[in-house]
């Protein structure tokens, strides 16, 4: 879900175990040349929906490399078995009090866009928890420790197994 740390968590994890990284938001913008809010408000929801499939089909023959998914990713089937074919997928988590504290005073976050609140955040987490639960190999909360906190937990839960 967005604001639990993805991409910041991807960046410390892949440079400190040698992995190539790929935020999937970040790339979408690159190839468009539009924000995402942007490309939500010009071409649609199902449209970047679309992209961020195709963007996944590409980069998931790739070896060692580290996705950073958007949180809207794992609602399609198709990239939920993607993702599984390539590598282990690893849901992080935190509470809506979080997940509000951190993205606050983002401009950048379309879902948000006049319900930046704790109440419409856990109920879209709620709408998306199920599928977010049922594609994650790991699951690792964020709440209260660091980026390099949470790639550790991350190391342990891929190579020693089991959740977080």
């Amino acid at each position: 879900f967005m604001g639990t740390g993805k991409s910041a968590v991807a960046r410390a994890f892949a440079g400190k175990y040698g992995m190539q990284e790929l935020e999937m938001d970040e790339q979408i913008v690159r190839e468009e040349g539009m924000t995402i809010a942007e490309i939500f408000a010009g071409k649609g929801e199902e449209y970047f929906r679309g992209l961020e499939t195709g963007l996944l089909m590409r980069v998931c023959s790739r070896k060692g490399m580290l996705v950073s998914c958007g949180g809207g990713v794992p609602l399609r089937e198709e990239n939920v078995e993607w993702m599984r074919r390539s590598g282990k997928i690893v849901l992080l988590t935190a509470e809506p009090q979080t997940i509000l504290e951190r993205v606050k005073d983002s401009t950048v976050r379309p879902l948000l866009n006049g319900h930046m609140d704790a109440p419409y955040i856990e109920g879209l987490m709620e709408r998306r928890r199920e599928y977010y639960e049922e594609a994650a190999d790991y699951i690792v909360s964020t709440d209260g420790k660091s980026v390099e906190e949470v790639a550790g937990e991350i190391w342990r839960c891929v190579t020693e197994g089991g959740r977080s």
